[in-house]
C-alpha cells in the first residue's frame, strides 16, 4: 500500500484501422523500434475507441529496462521461476531465447515467426496463438534475478550485489513460501490482459527442462501513477494510491532513488534497479465495516479528493506538524505519514503495484488485495527501513496482511544484440 507515482508523453502516428498484428508490424518495420526504454512508438492504427491504450509499442531496448519508469499499464502478469538445470550454458541459452521472444512479443509479433500455425500439422505450435490479431497493448517485459540464483550452481557468487538479500521478517508477516522468492522473475505489463498472459505463457512454455514456474500473480487496475500524464488510481479500499510516487518526468529523482549506478557495487547492474514484490491480502470485510472517519484517519487522506487531512488538493504537501488540540491532524499512526519521505529521512521508492481478486476464501471472505511492486536503487537502505516503520506503527496493519515476499535484481537495459543477463554472464 504506501503512497506513490511516474510517466512520459506518448507520441502517436496514425494509420489505417483493422490491421492484424503481423500486418501492423510489417507496416511499421524494424526501424520503428526506438532506443530508450519507456519510449512509446509505432502507433499505426486509427482511433477506434481504445487504440490509444492498445496499439502503442514500448521500445524493448534502451538504457533501462522497460516496465519500470514506463507509464504504468492497466494489467500485469508476474511470474517467478526456479531454475531447474545446473548447466550455465543451458541457462544462458534460455535467456537468449527468452530475449528474442520477448522482443518480438512487445512489438505485437508472435513469439516465433509464424509460430502459431506455421510449424506444420504434426508439431506443437511454437506460439500459443491467443494474441493473434490483438494489438501490442504497450506490452513491457522486465526481468530480474533473485538472491538464490547466486549460489554455487552457475559461478555467479562473486557477482551478487550486496543489496540483493532476502527481505527480513517484518512484524505481522504471514508469508506463504509458495508465493515467495524465486531464481528469476519476469513482470509483464500491458493494457490487454490476454497480451500479458500470452507473453508469460510462451516464456514459461519454452523454459521446460531449464526453469519451472514457482509462483505467479495476475493484477488489474494499476494502484499508482508513474507519470504526470496519468490520473491517480484507487486501491480496493477506495482510496487514491500513489499520489506521492516518483514520476518518469523527474530523471534526477529516478537517478537518485531508482537507477543503480555502476559505482554502487556490481558494474553489471548499471542502469538497473531492484524489484521488491509483496503480496498484501486486504481484509475487505473488516475495512467495509469501518466508518469513513476511521478509514480516512488510517490512511491520512480524504477519501474523495485524495488530499492529505487538513489539505484541500490531492497534491498538497503533507503538513505533519499541524495539530488539533494535542493530536496531529494527520495521525501519528496513519499510513501516509509513516510512508512519507519526510518521515523517512528522504527515502523514496518507485511504486508500481496492482489490485488482485481471486474469488473467495473458504470462509466466504473476498480473497483480494494489492500486489505491491516497487523499484529502488538499494532495497536494504530504502524499502527495508520503510517497511519496518510501517510494520511497527501503521494503523492499516489491522486491515492488511503480507502473505508473499520477494526481491530481484533487474539489470540495465539492452543494447543492440545483447540478451537478458548478458552483463551478468560475461
Amino acid at each position: 500500500m504506501a503512497d506513490s507515482s511516474e510517466g512520459s508523453s506518448v507520441p502517436e502516428n496514425s494509420a489505417p484501422q483493422g490491421l492484424s498484428r503481423r500486418r501492423l508490424f510489417g507496416a511499421v518495420g524494424a526501424g520503428a523500434v526506438l532506443a530508450g526504454a519507456g519510449a512509446v512508438v509505432g502507433r499505426v492504427t486509427a482511433d477506434n475507441g481504445n487504440s490509444a491504450d492498445h496499439d502503442d509499442v514500448v521500445a524493448f531496448r534502451g538504457d533501462h529496462q522497460a516496465g519500470i519508469s514506463t507509464p504504468a499499464q492497466d494489467r500485469m502478469h508476474f511470474v517467478a521461476f526456479d531454475v531447474t538445470t545446473k548447466s550455465r550454458d543451458e541457462l544462458i541459452a534460455l535467456l537468449q531465447t527468452w530475449t528474442a521472444m520477448a522482443e518480438r512479443m512487445t512489438k505485437g509479433e508472435e513469439a516465433t515467426e509464424d509460430g502459431a500455425t506455421g510449424d506444420g500439422p504434426y508439431a506443437p505450435p511454437s506460439d500459443t496463438g491467443e494474441a493473434l490479431d490483438l494489438a501490442p497493448s504497450q506490452l513491457t517485459l522486465t526481468i530480474g534475478f533473485g538472491p538464490s540464483l547466486f549460489d554455487d550452481r552457475f559461478g555467479l557468487a562473486d557477482k551478487k550485489p550486496a543489496a540483493l538479500l532476502d527481505l527480513p521478517h517484518f512484524r505481522a508477516d504471514n508469508l506463504d513460501p509458495n508465493r515467495s522468492g524465486g531464481d528469476i522473475a519476469i513482470q509483464a505489463c500491458a493494457n490487454d490482459p490476454q497480451v500479458a498472459v500470452h507473453a508469460i505463457r510462451n516464456l514459461a512454455r519454452v523454459a521446460f527442462g531449464t526453469a519451472s514456474v514457482k509462483w505467479s500473480q495476475l493484477g488489474f487496475g494499476r494502484t499508482s501513477s508513474t507519470s504526470t500524464t496519468q490520473a491517480t488510481p484507487r486501491n480496493l479500499f477506495g482510496f487514491k494510491d500513489g499520489t506521492a510516487n516518483i514520476k518518469a518526468e523527474d530523471p534526477e529523482v529516478l537517478n537518485e532513488h531508482v537507477w543503480v549506478n555502476a559505482v554502487d557495487d556490481q558494474e553489471w547492474m548499471a542502469g538497473g534497479s531492484f524489484l521488491v514484490a509483496r503480496r498484501i491480502r486486504m481484509l475487505i470485510e473488516q475495512w467495509d465495516r469501518a466508518v469513513l472517519k476511521e478509514q480516512e484517519a488510517v490512511i491520512g487522506r480524504d477519501k474523495r479528493s485524495g488530499a492529505p487531512l487538513g489539505g484541500k488538493d490531492e497534491f498538497d504537501e503533507l503538513d505533519l506538524d499541524s495539530k488539533v488540540g494535542h493530536d496531529f491532524v494527520i495521525p501519528a499512526d496513519s499510513h501516509v505519514r509513516l510512508a512519507s519521505a519526510q518521515e523517512l529521512g528522504g527515502i523514496q521508492i518507485l511504486r508500481r503495484g496492482y489490485n488482485f481478486t481471486e474469488g473467495s476464501d473458504g470462509f466466504g471472505h473476498l480473497d483480494a488485495g494489492l500486489f505491491f511492486v516497487a523499484y529502488c536503487r538499494n532495497p536494504v537502505e530504502q524499502f527495508v527501513p520503510m517497511q519496518q516503520n510501517l510494520s511497527r506503527h501503521d494503523a492499516l496493519n489491522e486491515y492488511i496482511q503480507h502473505v508473499g515476499s520477494a526481491v530481484f535484481a533487474c539489470p540495465g537495459g539492452l543494447s543492440s544484440g545483447s540478451y537478458w543477463g548478458s552483463t551478468l554472464f560475461t
